[in-house]
């Protein structure tokens, strides 16, 4: 048979030794001139030179020993070792001969005089060495129940993982040393951290270099761990093994938490972000740390207070700081600026109206260029008159709601015409053109309803019913009256409308027509210039911290319900801007600039959409 040992020396990882020093100092070393020394002693002394490869092999990556055994007979126990072929039974100094000693000996005595030098060396002595389905081991004596149990090897393995250990430990307190730098005054979210951690190009270098180191710990752990349970197989009691478990970056976010607010009275507990709560040991609440404010957009602290980080000291725009907590800013009661509501329910204003009933009349001055009321007109023209309250020269402190409109209309005997009425509604003033044109029977607007009168003539009550469904603010109202000429048509069943002027028959009497009354139906409401003007003030020259935010906060609000008022349309009408030009008197360039510093505070605020108008006023 033959027989020889290799060693793979990585010669970048040998220990260098300085001259003259003893080369017995560290055992642990691993040296060339060691390595020489080992292989020049290994056919005198091959079990303790194997064991001492053995362990320089577990302590250092710098070599590999791989024995190769070829011959006649069994296997080797020393199976610790890469890779072992077959083994050569003889004395290390060849004084025995295994093959030739079989020849010498008599047939009956070979096969028990293999079996004892056999367990003569794999054994020590101290069992009878036996093979059985390709596996060899020592069947102990009496006095020797542990021969199978290499616990010199085992427990340099378990020394080894150990070390690893302690190397794994190590290695967590690179994210001590990150968690120093990290901000104390606010709460930091999981999201908060990585984003720090990103930032923080130095630590993810670190922490690429430790991801491969700790990769490579973990290789060898599991190398070193398969061979430990190779060697204590067949010992009576398991080695207890504590592998090192890899880490994701999910981990270290929450342990970096933990770290941060449940680290207090020497125990380190497990925080848990979706209840903002630690774990600590043993069932205990010492662990317990004071979490600061979170910081961040919406109902989150603009920043923490620098007398108790628990609570906030500022908030976002739209929300108010009460009780330590940002909420959400509600404008306060808008009733002092302008009024919108009035006493009376659906069902009583309705009952109202149906009524015509007097208490709900808004006196308005009537003029016209064209008519006079209670008088007989020729209804061939087309006739202007408008109802008008004049609310900056008699009614300064006072705006108007419109909820409907009546007119009581008279023909001559016998006429065959037929009103017909345009109405525009001024709200606050100003010129005819900042009108906006009342669309009767047209998208689920309220039609006129007629009701005849019981007069000699033919006198009609024309009513328009707006209601809370349709109310609007109101001026000025311009009526609008021409006149058209009902006839049968060609069939017979249906009517033709002429207009007077383009009727056929000149010498056909049209009749004449009058209006007896018109009357406005609504409620006016509180309105207070001065106040709104002192609010827009505030814009410029805020009274105290906070009181421009809610300053702007009132005036969105009055502006949205003002707005909101406007008739039916695929866009509202600003009526907000009429309001500020011709009840508060502003310029056009204050009015513009009024409005682009709400829409500027309105962006800010949360869940908020804002809407585009139609121009109504210049």
């Amino acid at each position: 048979g033959e027989e020889s040992l290799t060693i793979f020396v990585d010669k970048r990882k040998l220990s260098k030794r300085s001259e003259g020093s003893d080369p017995g100092t560290n055992s642990s070393a691993v040296t060339l001139e060691t390595l020489h020394q080992l292989a020049a002693s290994y056919f005198i002394d091959r079990d303790s030179t194997l064991r001492r490869l053995h362990h320089m092999q577990i302590a250092s990556t710098a070599i590999k020993v791989t024995e190769t055994r070829t011959g006649p007979l069994g296997c080797s126990n020393y199976d610790n070792l890469d890779s072992v072929s077959s083994v050569l039974v003889q004395s290390p100094e060849n004084k025995i001969q295994l093959q030739g000693l079989q020849v010498i000996l008599p047939e009956y005595l070979q096969e028990h005089f293999v079996q004892a030098a056999l367990s003569y060396i794999a054994c020590n002595s101290e069992g009878e060495f036996i093979c059985k389905d390709n596996d060899c081991w020592c069947q102990c004596g009496p006095k020797f129940p542990e021969c199978n149990c290499p616990y010199m090897d085992i427990q340099a393995m378990e020394e080894s993982l150990l070390r690893i250990s302690e190397t794994w430990n190590a290695y967590n307190n690179e994210f001590k040393l990150f968690m120093k730098r990290l901000p104390m005054n606010y709460f930091l979210n999981t999201s908060a951290v990585m984003h720090l951690w990103t930032m923080d190009s130095n630590f993810q270098r670190r922490y690429e270099q430790l991801e491969n180191s700790m990769r490579q710990l973990f290789l060898k752990a599991q190398r070193t761990v398969h061979k430990l349970f190779g060697l204590s197989k067949r010992c009576h009691k398991q080695p207890l093994i504590r592998m090192p478990r890899q880490r994701s970056s999910n981990y270290w976010l929450n342990r970096i938490q933990s770290f941060l607010y449940c680290n207090e009275n020497g125990l380190l507990g497990s925080f848990s972000e979706e209840t903002h709560t630690c774990t600590c040991p043993n069932d205990q609440v010492a662990c317990h740390g004071f979490l600061p404010c979170m910081v961040g957009d919406g109902p989150a602290c603009l920043s923490c207070a620098p007398d108790n980080r628990t609570r906030c000291g500022s908030c976002n725009a739209g929300y108010m700081l009460s009780q330590g907590l940002c909420k959400p800013e509600v404008a306060d009661s808008t009733e002092h600026y302008i009024g919108f509501e009035t006493d009376l329910q659906d069902l009583e204003m309705k009952y109202l109206l149906q009524k015509t009933d007097r208490r709900i009349e808004v006196h308005a001055i009537f003029i016209s260029n064209d008519m006079r009321l209670n008088s007989w007109f020729d209804p061939s023209w087309r006739k202007r008159m408008l109802l008008t309250l004049k609310s900056n020269k008699y009614k300064s402190s006072l705006v108007h709601m419109i909820l409907g409109l009546s007119l009581q209309i008279c023909l001559t005997k016998n006429s065959t015409l037929e009103p017909v009425l345009a109405v525009y509604v001024n709200p606050f003033g100003g010129s005819h053109s900042e009108s906006w044109f009342m669309p009767v029977n047209e998208n689920n607007f309220p039609d006129w309803e007629r009701t005849k009168l019981d007069l000699p003539l033919q006198c009609y009550n024309w009513t328009l019913t707006l209601g809370n469904k349709w109310k609007t603010f109101f001026e000025t109202v311009h009526i609008y009256l021409r006149s058209r000429i009902k006839s049968n048509g060609p069939n017979g069943n249906e009517s033709i409308y002429y207009e007077p002027l383009e009727f056929i028959d000149p010498s056909r009497n049209l009749g004449y027509m009058k209006i007896n009354n018109i009357q406005v139906f609504g409620y006016s409401m509180h309105f207070d210039p001065e106040a709104i003007r002192d609010l827009i003030l505030q814009l410029d020259y805020p009274y105290t911290q906070g009181s421009q935010d809610s300053a702007l906060l009132q005036l969105l609000e009055i502006r949205d319900r003002v707005n909101k008022l406007s008739p039916p349309g695929q866009r509202r009408l600003d009526l907000f801007s009429c309001l500020l030009r011709h009840r508060l008197k502003l310029s056009t360039s204050e009015v513009v600039r009024i409005q682009s510093a709400l829409q500027a505070f309105n962006a800010k605020l949360p869940n908020t959409v804002d809407y585009d108008t139609t121009k109504l006023c210049s």
